[in-house]
């Protein structure tokens, strides 16, 4: 079983830096009073941001071995927090948006589906907590 380490830092105010087992770190911030500039994610807002590129990298992949090379990808993930704390997100949708010229429905379906229900491990945790749907949407241009 592979173990996962991090290291969070705090920065002052309400800023967090995070190192990840790659090396690479991310800033996490959260609005104060006051205060109008953040300098990072809102740690619940990254983990939407987490899903979004956990399954995107499973897609991107699939599509690749499928030779599906020309094709642009946006995700958009849109969660509902509950009222009382502790506050997590119940409801999370997941929108993919593909856009080309001459998209490949079937394989593109193929992807998304085997990300979801198979590859990404932060949506299958997420389905811990939440309700998760999806959506695909085809844009050939």
């Amino acid at each position: 079983m592979m173990s996962h380490k991090t290291k969070t830092y705090w920065k002052g105010g309400m800023l967090f830096q995070s190192d990840n087992p790659s090396g690479n770190s991310v800033l996490m911030d959260t609005v104060v009073n006051g205060q109008s500039e953040r300098l990072g994610l809102s740690p619940k807002a990254m983990m939407l941001s987490s899903l979004a590129g956990c399954s995107g990298v499973d897609i991107v992949d699939i599509l690749y071995k499928m030779k599906v090379v020309d094709f642009k990808l946006c995700i958009e993930v849109t969660a509902e927090l509950t009222d009382k704390h502790p506050k997590y997100y119940d409801k999370v949708h997941v929108d993919y948006q593909f856009y080309g010229a001459e998209l490949n429905a079937k394989k593109i379906n193929k992807a998304v589906t085997l990300s979801v229900d198979k590859y990404c491990g932060v949506m299958e945790m997420f389905r811990k907590f939440s309700t998760v749907s999806t959506a695909v949407h085809i844009h050939n241009l």
